[in-house]
């Protein structure tokens, strides 16, 4: 495990300070913190794969042809 260390300005450590208040390490808040914008990043690249493909037409063409396609597999 790597060893960070960082200088705060004032507005991370007032931030530090709001994820800390009810007794979070220092360490602890910054795990979470660093996650939580990793689990971000990956949801705001997923939006905008979707949203590319929502205005594919060749990409929507292509997945109403399979849905077609697996119509006839229905058991009802």
């Amino acid at each position: 495990m790597a060893i960070v260390n960082f200088r705060t300005d004032e507005v991370t450590q007032q931030a530090l300070d709001e994820l800390t208040a009810e007794g979070s390490t220092v360490s602890a808040a910054i795990r979470k913190a660093l996650l939580d914008a990793a689990r971000q990043k990956r949801r705001n690249f997923m939006r905008r794969e979707s949203t590319a493909l929502l205005n594919d037409a060749a990409d929507l063409a292509e997945s109403r042809a399979a849905l077609r396609d697996m119509d006839d597999l229905r058991a009802w």
